[in-house]
């Protein structure tokens, strides 16, 4: 039993030290932006995914956008939710081309073109990034952000 108590001690710590950080940063996200996009995702589909399962469960993702939900709402600011649907890591930020088909990116990469799951490369000759290899998450973070600019995005899907 002593060693079960120190356990739960142990994890109860730990929860308290990932909600301390998760304030503290959605208190700094408020403070610091009038406008804030997140994805809009389903967080039960994702627990389902036997690659992504534990480390959505270990972020907290759904707890993250409660606590940034209510903070928006008190401090009066913009929390612009992208619709689960929009295609933040499959659309170019420089162009809004979005891959469609064998040229998307997927949880292992793509074959068709050989790339990891990391880069994003736009295939759109008139691209000002055609070619290029450039960071998924980069590009899917400059493509949310886009919503702030133009929120017909979200719905024209």
């Amino acid at each position: 039993m002593k060693t079960k108590a120190k356990l739960q001690a142990c994890y109860r710590k730990a929860s308290n030290i990932q909600n301390d950080l998760m304030h503290k940063f959605t208190t700094e996200l408020v403070n610091d932006y009038d406008k804030i996009v997140i994805e809009n995702l389903s967080v039960k589909v994702m627990l389902m995914s036997y690659i992504a399962s534990k480390g959505v469960h270990r972020s907290m993702f759904g707890k993250f956008k409660q606590i940034l939900t209510y903070k928006c709402d008190w401090y009066g600011k913009d929390l612009i939710l992208a619709n689960k649907l929009y295609p933040s890591t499959q659309r170019c930020a420089a162009c809004g081309n979005v891959k469609k088909g064998d040229d998307k990116i997927t949880l292992y990469g793509n074959k068709k073109h050989g790339t990891k799951h990391n880069e994003y490369i736009c295939y759109n000759k008139k691209c000002p990034n055609y070619n290029k290899v450039v960071d998924r998450d980069k590009n899917a973070m400059l493509s949310l952000l886009a919503l702030t600019e133009h929120p017909e995005l979200n719905h024209a899907l």
